[in-house]
């Protein structure tokens, strides 16, 4: 399967001007020769979703929103109606993205952390103009860095190389995705779409917090990953740096030891995934060893084709 060969590293934070220009300039390209004319429509944000204006009734569907029900045509017609919404003509797009240090990492052509950049550049390629604004909360464990929302391509430029360049945390510090959604959370920000962007490799401490922003917005998640954070390749004796906490264990590497990692794994996906649909919002899943842009295609065009048959 195609990888990420032509994705720019921006070097853990450090990169600086003007290879970050350059860098940021190529993944521009990138995104926009991919995407024009592929996703752009009469919506504009990455789910073409519910806006906030009300449009006409019509006849309830399994996987419809139940908050969207419109008891007035339900009670007169005896049948379960939704109200249909029309699209914000203005989106407000909120990036939260989680740099602590595990993202750091990757075991093919990128890392982590530049695949986080690259979906935020897709992200905000595919929710600008007409007067859309973005912001943005970077977030890295000991510290919470806020980009305000605004519009115009000046400012989009701004957003990417801030959080390409959010250092990460000082060695030893953990990663706290729960501040960076409480961030986006308090002060409340018009209805817009949130878009939460991840490894959820932590504990699942901010459920909560994700389900208050899913109540308000719409909302999307968005995991990064690497093949070694789902499995581990056979190479016996072995030394294990956690990249949060500094702690180095040596292991051999077993068939069982690989067959535990990789339940656990799947295990903890699973939950993350079901605990993000409960909140509200669907999974967009990246991987360092898959052409990341072919997913993001695949998954829009899925969102669309399902709320065009008018399923949630």
């Amino acid at each position: 399967m195609a990888a990420n060969r032509d994705l720019p590293s921006f070097g853990a934070g450090l990169l600086e001007e003007p290879q970050l220009t350059a860098a940021l300039r190529m993944l521009e390209l990138t995104v926009r020769r991919k995407l024009d004319g592929v996703l752009q429509g009469e919506h504009l944000g990455l789910i073409p979703g519910p806006g906030s204006e009300p449009g006409e009734a019509r006849a309830y569907q399994p996987g419809d929103d139940i908050r969207r029900m419109e008891w007035s045509v339900t009670a007169r017609t005896t049948q379960p109606h939704v109200r249909q919404m029309i699209a914000d003509r203005e989106l407000e797009t909120w990036i939260v993205v989680d740099a602590s240090a595990s993202l750091d990492f990757g075991t093919v052509n990128c890392t982590k952390r530049d695949l986080a950049v690259a979906a935020s550049a897709a992200l905000v390629h595919l929710t600008a103009g007409g007067g859309n604004r973005h912001g943005a909360i970077v977030v890295t464990g000991d510290q919470v860095v806020r980009i305000p929302a605004r519009a115009g391509r000046v400012h989009d430029q701004h957003l990417l190389k801030a959080i390409a360049t959010t250092r990460r945390a000082a060695p030893g510090v953990r990663g706290d995705l729960k501040a960076g959604i409480e961030a986006l959370r308090r002060p409340e920000r018009r209805r817009g779409l949130a878009v939460v962007v991840s490894d959820f490799l932590g504990p699942i401490d901010w459920e909560r917090s994700l389900r208050a922003i899913g109540a308000h917005h719409e909302l999307l998640a968005v995991e990064v990953l690497d093949q070694r954070d789902l499995e581990l390749p056979p190479v016996g004796q072995v030394r294990l740096a956690d990249p949060e906490s500094g702690e180095v264990r040596e292991v051999t590497v077993t068939e069982t030891l690989r067959r535990d990692f990789a339940a656990a794994a799947r295990e903890h996906q699973q939950k993350v995934r079901r605990v993000v649909r409960s909140c509200g919002g669907p999974v967009l899943s990246l991987r360092t060893d898959r052409e990341w842009l072919t997913d993001m295609v695949r998954f829009v065009g899925e969102r669309r084709r399902g709320l065009a048959a008018g399923v949630g």
